[in-house]
């Protein structure tokens, strides 16, 4: 009974680790910076260049994840934008879909004379992921800037 569950429990974990981030180059990279220099804009700011379009996305099993894969999905976008030298991104939408499930189950049967019992266990879990898009973009030194 403790070996299903261990597989099954490591299979969980080598689900949860997937993720994925791609970015589409709408405008001119520049040197990586570091991603704590990254500023995250719900509204674009004044001025601003468009450096790409980005994609990231984590995912977990157990449910959508809550705020541990939002803050996943934004590390993540902060991360591929710093690698581009963009030094900011506008958060354009998080969504969430289920991409799987796992399941399994375990029964046992007992039988005597005139008797017989059976019982069963089963259960299943969801994977879902998480994904956030955003826009790179490099805003000037000494531009204005909003949040």
């Amino acid at each position: 009974m403790i070996r299903p569950l261990v597989s099954i429990s490591l299979s969980v974990l080598a689900v949860s680790a997937c993720a994925s981030t791609s970015y589409v180059l709408v405008g001119t990279a520049r040197p990586p910076i570091s991603a704590a220099e990254v500023k995250v804009y719900l509204q674009p700011p004044p001025t601003f260049e468009d450096v790409a379009a980005l994609n990231a996305s984590a995912d977990s099993a157990f449910g959508t994840g809550g705020q541990a894969s939002v803050d996943k999905v934004l590390l993540r976008l902060k991360d591929q934008a710093a690698k581009l030298g963009a030094n900011g991104v506008i958060l354009e939408g998080m969504s969430d879909r289920q991409t799987g499930s796992l399941g399994g189950g375990s029964g046992s049967t007992s039988y005597s004379g005139n008797s017989a019992v059976g019982v069963g266990v089963g259960g299943s879990l969801g994977i879902f992921k998480k994904t956030g898009h955003a826009r790179a973009i490099f805003v000037p030194a000494g531009a204005p800037s909003q949040q």
